[in-house]
Parts: structure tokens; C-alpha cells; sequence
């Protein structure tokens, strides 16, 4: 993605809105059962570094302690799934479908694909690993 673009995006109803200033990571598909159970399928996100990324809007957005190791952000109003964020990370992981323009934005990867969801196949293509220990870098700006 270009990083001389502001990237825009938002929940469903608008209550939460949020731009990104600095590059997106290409997207990481995870198959984990928590993704899986808080989005219905499996969670596909991009991601920027904190600095470059900003709430324009926050009145629906609540966060939820998913783990010891992160927090996921998501509308309390219209219920959409918007963020994952790792404690002590410089970065925030945003799920591709809220963005305005995913534009230049493709799966490059499958995480915790050995626990993905019994009644789908992973298309070939994308790199697959079984846990979650791949990581896609965010570009420099």
C-alpha cells in the first residue's frame, strides 16, 4: 500500500471510525477458534503501527480482554468486529473488511491453520501455517 495515503475505515453504523497515516500490512487470515468465535468465520486483518493510526470516531467502541496477551475492539453498537490489539506491541491489527478502500490489500498468509474450522478448506495460494508463530511485517513509511 502507498504510504503517502491516508487510509480510512469504520464499523458498520458509523459509530466508530478510524484513519491510518502510514502503510497497511498485507492481510493475515487467522483460523484460530477465537477469531473464529468472534467473528463468526476467521478473522482477515491488515495492520499499522500505532503511531500512524488514529480514532476519528470512538462513541461505539469498547474493548474486550481476549487473552493475557491482547484486547480486541469492536462497536458496541452494530457489533462489528474492528480491532486486535497485542499488549506491548507497536502495532494494531485492524480487520480488512472495515477499511473504505482495502485497495492493494491481499491474504498473504493463513495463522493457526491446523485449528481452523472443520467445515472450510484453505485455498491454495497463500502461505499456511499451522500455529501462530509467522508474522507479515508492516512496511516502513
Amino acid at each position: 500500500m502507498s504510504t503517502g495515503t491516508i487510509h480510512t475505515g469504520r464499523c458498520e453504523c458509523g459509530a466508530v471510525r478510524y484513519q491510518v497515516t502510514g502503510p497497511l500490512r498485507q492481510v493475515v487470515a487467522c483460523h484460530c477458534s477465537q477469531c473464529r468465535r468472534i467473528t463468526g468465520h476467521y478473522l482477515a486483518a491488515t495492520a499499522a503501527r500505532r503511531a500512524q493510526f488514529a480514532l476519528t470516531r470512538a462513541g461505539g467502541l469498547k474493548w474486550y480482554a481476549s487473552s493475557k496477551d491482547a484486547r480486541r475492539g469492536f462497536c458496541a453498537e452494530c457489533g462489528s468486529t474492528l480491532f486486535w490489539e497485542p499488549h506491548g506491541r507497536d502495532y494494531v491489527s485492524i480487520a480488512a473488511g472495515t477499511l473504505d478502500d482495502g485497495a492493494g490489500l491481499k491474504i498473504v498468509c493463513h495463522i493457526h491453520a491446523a485449528d481452523k474450522g472443520a467445515y472450510y478448506d484453505i485455498e491454495a495460494g497463500a502461505m499456511q501455517v499451522p500455529g501462530g508463530e509467522f508474522s507479515v511485517p508492516i512496511p516502513a513509511a
